[in-house]
């Protein structure tokens, strides 16, 4: 019993050929477990709550598919907590689910990664979590990406290709991926020789209608910017929304890119040029990260992923090289 309960729940401690025996005997039964008597038996609910408090809709979905990957491949539930950021509320949202749910565990999504007073009642009240790109990785267990780093990349691209004025989009200054991101794209400017100009700069929220505000800020500078780098795809996509309705031929008068690579990079005309973050593979590994610290107190990793360059339609060289 015990040896099929360690296949069941993915653990250690058995052997390669023994686990796939098992495994055929529970696909050939089609057996399922009891929800009940295994949340009795071990003293577990089998229930992860994925914490979020994001407007980019198509972030949130990727992650959310990862978490429920993982949750699916070790029978767990996943329940669904939108709280809200800032003056304690997380935390009051949270403990409630907690009690309801008895949830074993939380996946926690920016900016709530950057809730300290958040965190120290997660810690305080013995309760593993799990964070996606947290602003402060140490000590913690989850995934991280060097988006600073990814930015650059994206930033030397456009540098290359001979864009001089960049524009920029931020994300919303409570994200830990906004500073790094518009920090990469300062770096990069200073490494080219090309003076950081404030007016280039415009808020964004991470959300498509915020990408339409700042997008109308640049392009209505009497020197516009030749490309804009949005800290999203949702922004970025509301960039190229109002470059169709100024006349503006993407890439030929403006070169636009984002940030996450989510399906609308490529489901939008002209694709986007834009930063793979692996979101879905993200959400899945923090969960699986999470689920080892619930099943072993101290353990779990900080997990690094790899990002990716994706060049598409939606960046070319300025139609006067040097602006």
């Amino acid at each position: 019993m015990k040896t099929v309960s360690r296949v069941l729940n993915q653990e250690p401690r058995v052997s390669q050929d023994t686990r796939q025996r098992v495994q055929e005997v529970v696909d050939r039964l089609q057996y399922k477990p009891n929800l009940s008597a295994r949340s009795l038996a071990s003293r577990r609910t089998f229930v992860v709550a994925l914490a979020y408090d994001n407007p980019s809709r198509n972030y949130l979905m990727e992650i959310q598919g990862g978490v429920l990957d993982a949750c699916r491949a070790r029978h767990y539930t996943l329940v669904l907590a939108p709280v809200m950021y800032g003056e304690g509320r997380a935390i009051a949202e949270l403990r409630e689910l907690a009690n309801q749910h008895g949830v074993d565990g939380f996946v926690l999504t920016p900016p709530l990664t950057d809730d300290m007073d958040l965190l120290a009642f997660l810690d305080d009240a013995a309760l593993p979590f799990a964070s996606i790109a947290p602003r402060i990785p140490r000590g913690r267990i989850g995934v991280t990406v060097d988006e600073h780093a990814a930015v650059c990349e994206l930033m030397d691209h456009l540098i290359t290709l001979g864009h001089r004025r960049i524009g920029h989009i931020k994300g919303p200054p409570t994200h830990g991926a906004a500073e790094w991101r518009h920090a990469g794209y300062r770096e990069s400017l200073r490494s080219a020789g090309i003076a950081y100009d404030p007016a280039l700069v415009a808020k964004g929220e991470f959300t498509f209608e915020s990408g339409v505000r700042g997008a109308n800020q640049l392009l209505d500078l009497e020197d516009r910017p030749t490309a804009i780098f949005a800290a999203n795809d949702d922004m970025a996509a509301g960039v190229i929304r109002v470059a169709g309705e100024r006349g503006l031929r993407i890439p030929h008068d403006l070169s636009v890119c984002g940030f996450d690579d989510t399906p609308i990079s490529r489901h939008i005309f002209p694709s986007l040029t834009t930063v793979r973050q692996p979101t879905r593979d993200m959400g899945r590994t923090a969960t699986l990260e999470l689920l080892k610290a619930i099943q072993a107190p101290d353990h779990g990793d900080m997990v690094r992923m790899d990002y990716a360059l994706q060049l598409r339609e939606s960046t070319a060289a300025p139609a006067n090289p040097g602006t």
